[in-house]
């Protein structure tokens, strides 16, 4: 911030008068300002004591609901996590909260949006970019939140539509990268043109929900290449 200078012009006193009544809280060395004779305006304001209090502020507190929003989820799950629990563990009070989030659908929704998702890549080839991409995909899976907090919110959209409303556009923005690698498959002419690509990524990608959500096993990324040639190319032998 800029800092405002005064420049205060005193007039020499004359011999002989009696010294003006002292000018109250003024700067040691420093003139009194004529048109503020006690000092109340350039008294020195107090400093700001937010910080002291221990509790996070803006971008930091942001950050803080959020990162405590996916710990619980991963923790407790969707339907145990309250906007009470959150603020306890962000160190925030729950009026902190609601004003940013009108409750806690949105901001369990925007707390996922926050995990890594599918990462662009353009090798040129269409098999080479999906492996690359849900290689990636795996190692992240199983080193972060996201292998606790995706069953868990994917198991509660399905009774609960207004978390499903919320969730789908965030949930298709993350796999827009698989559909991006079609897409530009098939202005190579790698694939058919009339080829429905949204159905063709369900087919690449269904072997990780079945493994998470059927299986209950841990993703592996050495399946990643068997998955996508099989996808790929197909399952009956053809002439």
């Amino acid at each position: 911030m800029n800092q405002i200078e005064t420049y205060s012009i005193v007039m020499p006193r004359a011999a002989g008068k009696a010294s003006p009544p002292s000018p109250g809280p003024q700067t040691a060395g420093q003139d009194p300002d004529p048109a503020d004779p006690k000092g109340i305006m350039s008294a020195p304001s107090k400093p700001e004591t937010a910080a002291s209090t221990g509790r996070p502020r803006s971008e930091e507190a942001h950050k803080a609901i959020l990162d405590a929003t996916l710990e619980l989820l991963a923790e407790v799950g969707f339907s145990a996590l309250t906007v009470e629990g959150v603020a306890t563990r962000a160190g925030v009070g729950k009026a902190t909260i609601y004003r940013r989030w009108p409750s806690k659908l949105p901001l369990v929704v925007e707390a996922f949006g926050q995990l890594p998702a599918f990462e662009a890549c353009d090798t040129g080839s269409l098999a080479e970019d999906l492996k690359r991409m849900l290689v990636s995909y795996i190692e992240t899976f199983n080193t972060t939140a996201l292998a606790a907090v995706l069953p868990s919110l994917a198991g509660e959209r399905s009774h609960n539509p207004e978390l499903d409303e919320l969730f789908t556009p965030v949930s298709l923005g993350r796999r827009r990268p698989l559909s991006e690698a079609f897409e530009r498959a098939r202005e190579r002419g790698e694939i058919a043109a009339d080829l429905d690509i949204d159905l063709a990524t369900d087919i690449v990608v269904g072997p990780i929900a079945v493994t998470l959500f059927f299986k209950g096993g841990r993703l592996n990324p050495k399946s990643v290449g068997p998955m996508v040639d099989m996808a790929l190319s197909g399952i009956l032998v053809r002439d």
